[in-house]
């Protein structure tokens, strides 16, 4: 396989950057990595975290119709606060999932 002078360029960048090492060493090292991180698991990880986000939204709907049931009835429903509670640790969860990915 080939590259053009822009991605030849762009690899001897990176080879330096990660420590003055030669282009084929960078590249057998990036082939070994377990961690890579191909733009389709990226794509699939945004495609999971808008659908944590349209659930979370959904949540928060529940949530509105707890506080209007609340204001309405002047009863805090008992089982409220387990529901704050879930969706503070769902929010917690996707925010540390998030960043643990590098997207660069």
């Amino acid at each position: 396989m080939y590259v053009n002078a822009e991605e030849q360029a762009a690899l001897e960048a990176r080879a330096v950057v990660a420590g003055g090492i030669t282009v084929p060493r960078l590249l057998v090292e990036s082939a070994m990595n377990a961690n890579v991180q191909t733009r389709s698991d990226v794509r699939k990880f945004i495609a999971g975290v808008f659908e944590l986000q349209d659930g979370l939204a959904a949540i928060g709907n529940n949530v509105n119709q707890i506080a209007k049931y609340a204001n309405t009835e002047r009863v805090y429903p008992s089982d409220a606060e387990a529901t704050f509670e879930e969706v503070r640790r769902v929010a917690r969860l996707i925010e540390a999932t998030v960043q643990s990915w590098d997207l660069t």
